[in-house]
């Protein structure tokens, strides 16, 4: 049982009730679906299919936030290292050999001569040579061949882009019509892009969490002020270690899983963890050891990208990234002995830390907790105890938006009058389930005194000494 999410984009071209189940079989936890390359017709499509699958799954929608993009580029346009091309800044128009086209207007204003320009996370190079009126020109500095619609990094260059733009706001809107559980803004560089996603929610009394991309050095220099408005964040590495010096990537990686995992605000590792595998059915060694020191940095979430929503091994990868999740988690250390976060009152912090510690220490089969809003589980998982936390959960947003939170195994159910009822009602359900058995010894934490309270009791002992035999 890995405790590691993982979370998998999906296209709507390679989409079927079957495929769905294959990766949920083999460890998906939460479906993204990249706004950059689909229309809200496409994306309703992966919805409708995902939620037949499972109610577990949660459903994560990029929004395309203050990105620069290539235009139209048709089937690609070729370039030999050392060819002259202009940027233009002017969005809806098609790319030439002459002159390629960025999405943003204010591209040549706002650019520096001598800047650098990278194309796809890096992979193409252009040095600027002349700032004209209404162009740039630039040199390639490598082979390259130019794809549609793919990102534009000028590092060192902090453009004036509007933090939502009018897609962004449609599929917002969209996501709000859906019952979406997440929205991951990408480029967020302070505290105010994601209070701007914010604002639409609360016009809707919408309930989505806010996920905040962390993709260059604003994002990374603002983080503590992010997450105070933010529900969690993901690492974007590809447009990251091109903002910032690559050999920064690692130290930066650490210090934001390091800084959530404190704050009890789930994080995502992004961009090429099996990057291979989009065209091989095994991944390198360099992409083993990267997804290890994810999750021996204690990430709650890892991501796939291309590999699941074109490569040519979607399962395989999901099968691979679970795999190698569930053999370090074996190796790391049982418990994180840190001081206890007070998420919503005293009592439950220490109630919350003495579970964890009770469960290892013990040698309990799992944890068992219940919940409304969630942040007891989080608390739970900010130990990150090596037992299994089944978390009870009275609500089904909290069930799908616990897929994000390490170690966190949500199930549904309705709640009842009393303590007594949920412990006797949670565990026939994980017995039935054969999560757990009559002999094995269970942590169970819970409350008596309402939502805003928290967690109040800790139970813990033999399951057929909880729960009257009879009951079975």
């Amino acid at each position: 049982m890995k405790k590691t999410k993982i979370v998998a984009t999906i296209s709507d071209k390679n989409c079927t009730r079957k495929f769905i189940e294959n990766l949920y079989a083999n460890g998906l936890n939460v479906v993204r679906l990249n706004t950059a390359h689909q229309s809200t017709t496409d994306a309703l499509k992966v919805i409708e299919i995902v939620r037949q699958v499972s109610d577990k799954i949660a459903i994560l929608i990029d929004t395309k936030g203050p990105e620069i993009r290539i235009g139209d580029c048709g089937d690609g346009i070729a370039f030999r290292k050392g060819e002259e091309v202009l940027m233009k800044g002017k969005a809806g128009q098609k790319s030439t050999k002459e002159c390629l086209f960025v999405n943003y207007s204010g591209f040549v204003k706002e650019i520096q001569t001598g800047s650098q320009i990278l194309i796809d996370d890096g992979y193409i190079i252009l040095s600027t040579l002349e700032k004209k009126e209404d162009a740039v020109l630039c040199r390639f500095e490598t082979d390259s061949v130019v794809k549609s619609r793919k990102s534009v990094n000028v590092p060192n260059t902090d453009f004036g882009l509007p933090s939502i733009n009018d897609k962004d706001r449609e599929f917002i809107q969209f996501a709000i019509e859906q019952d979406i559980d997440f929205i991951a803004h990408s480029f967020v560089r302070n505290k105010k892009d994601v209070l701007a996603v914010q604002e639409i929610l609360d016009q809707s009394q919408s309930d989505i969490k806010i996920i905040a991309k962390i993709e260059n050095q604003q994002g990374v220099d603002n983080v503590d002020e992010i997450l105070d408005a933010a529900y969690g964040i993901m690492v974007a590495r590809g447009d990251l270690s091109v903002e910032i010096p690559f050999e920064k990537t690692p130290g930066v990686q650490k210090k934001l899983i390091e800084k959530c995992v404190a704050r009890r605000k789930p994080v995502i590792i992004a961009t090429q963890m099996l990057h291979s595998m989009i065209d091989n059915p095994r991944p390198t060694r360099a992409e083993v050891s990267d997804i290890a020191g994810a999750v021996y940095s204690q990430a709650d979430a890892l991501m796939l990208s291309g590999e699941t929503a074109f490569g040519k091994y979607p399962v395989e990868a999901i099968a691979t990234m679970s795999k190698i999740a569930a053999e370090v988690e074996n190796s790391k250390e049982k418990f994180l002995d840190t001081v206890p976060v007070f998420i919503h009152c005293d009592i439950s912090a220490f109630l919350t830390k003495a579970s964890v510690e009770a469960s290892v220490n013990l040698n309990a089969r799992a944890i068992v907790a219940d919940t409304i809003l969630g942040r007891t589980i989080r608390n739970i998982a900010g130990y990150r105890g090596e037992k299994p936390v089944y978390a009870i959960c009275y609500s089904h947003r909290t069930m799908r938006e616990l897929a994000l939170t390490y170690g966190a195994f949500p199930r549904y159910m309705d709640k009842l009058p009393t303590s007594h009822e949920f412990l006797h009602e949670s565990l026939r359900k994980l017995l039935v389930e054969n999560k757990i058995s009559k002999k094995d010894l269970v942590v169970v934490l819970a409350g008596n005194f309402g939502v805003y309270h928290g967690a109040s009791y800790i139970e813990v002992g033999a399951v057929e000494n909880l729960i009257s035999t009879g009951q079975f």
